[in-house]
């Protein structure tokens, strides 16, 4: 593999020294922070104290808690990007896609006439899945863990992310047996992967957080065909929080009116800037994980068409599943570098695995490249 720029300076110095812990785990996307500041007043947002003060934005939507202005904003989006349908659907808008997923778990058992309705992904698997299903105990799901092993008969309930958390593959439903699908398309932007059809399902997962790392909204949405889960999602919201913050509703409406304006022009795009940000850090990555030799693995990615770009591209997921060749405790190992990330068996995977966020700010990036790229055999590993 060729020289890579800017790779000529991290320097091998034996076994990294360095005491910083680096928090690789958690997936908070701050990478984008340059390019928001680049943008400045045009997102800026201006609330008087005296708007916003009641419960109700539309009593005549199923989902009274949805700010009009920004369901046309998630619509006018979608239709430039060209990654889902928003014809005939229902848009549920929540505090980010994790309340969401509870909301469609709980709407979907609760129309079944069988529960507890078993609720199953291919590992490796979001691990938050786990948590989301097991939490709260309910007796209207089970968390039943790996798609590929599940025979049981009778309703089920399959999680698809797509393109995968943890392990960035382009995934569709493994049971196929008549049960309901929620699909997790958090990553399905060009950013990300390429956007090879218009997806048209009943029931998509959307995140602010992860379009442009507005995690700290803690806005979602929901694409719905069927009006009664649509119903019962609005019915969960209702109890659990009262709703979605209209200030939070009211950025978000903003940022994806100015991402679907500037989305078309290069040098103002920030899915052209989110692209190329991605395919350095993979690119830096990769180049790294070969000079270590044979001590750590990357999944490799097919190239497809981009209907957004117009060309072919590769996958640049905002998580490295990144595995070592020989069977050992990769998070405890790195961990011991001062590098903190999740363990594939959180994942329902194995331990020789772990996700690393590739969305965490430049300074933890190429901290992290410099570490791992000292690591060439288990003598780094050793006290």
């Amino acid at each position: 593999m060729e020289k890579m720029v800017g790779l000529e300076n991290l320097k091998l110095s034996g076994c990294d020294a360095t005491n910083a812990v680096i928090n690789l785990d958690q997936g908070d996307p701050t990478a984008f922070q340059e390019y928001w500041m680049k943008m400045r007043e045009r997102c800026t947002v201006v609330i008087p104290g005296w708007e916003l003060m009641s419960y109700f934005s539309d009593t005549t939507n199923v989902c009274w808690f949805l700010e009009p202005d920004l369901a046309e904003a998630i619509k006018a989006l979608h239709c430039e990007i060209g990654n889902a349908a928003t014809e005939e659907r229902y848009i549920v808008v929540g505090t980010g896609s994790s309340q969401l997923c509870q909301a469609a778990l709980y709407a979907l058992s609760s129309l079944s006439e069988v529960k507890p309705l078993s609720i199953v992904a291919a590992v490796p698997y979001y691990s938050t899945y786990v948590e989301e299903a097991s939490y709260v105990q309910s007796q209207l799901y089970k968390w039943e863990g790996d798609a590929r092993s599940f025979n049981k008969t009778g309703p089920y309930i399959e999680m698809v992310t797509l393109p995968n958390n943890p392990d960035g593959t382009i995934r569709e439903p493994v049971v196929n047996r008549g049960g309901k699908v929620i699909y997790d398309f958090a990553y399905y932007w060009p950013h990300y992967t390429p956007i090879t059809r218009r997806q048209d399902h009943d029931l998509m997962l959307f995140t602010f957080s992860k379009i442009a790392g507005h995690a700290g909204s803690r806005i979602g949405w929901a694409l719905v065909k069927d009006i009664e889960v649509a119903k019962k999602m609005v019915q969960y919201l209702t109890i659990n929080s009262i709703g979605v913050s209209k200030e939070s509703q009211i950025r978000a409406t903003k940022i994806l009116n100015e991402l679907t304006k500037t989305c078309r022009i290069k040098s103002e795009s920030f899915f052209e800037y989110g692209y190329e940000k991605m395919k350095s850090r993979w690119e830096r990555l990769r180049w790294v994980v070969d000079k270590t030799g044979d001590t750590f693995t990357l999944p490799n990615y097919p190239q497809a068409f981009c209907n957004f770009f117009g060309k072919s591209n590769s996958t640049f997921p905002a998580f490295a599943w990144l595995g070592c060749k020989e069977e050992i405790d990769l998070e405890s190992l790195l961990k011991e570098k001062n590098v903190l990330t999740r363990g594939g068996d959180q994942c329902g995977s194995d331990k020789k695995y772990v996700r690393v966020n590739m969305l965490g700010p430049n300074n933890d990036f190429e901290e992290f490249l410099h570490r791992l790229l000292t690591i060439k055999n288990r003598n780094c590993f050793e006290p």
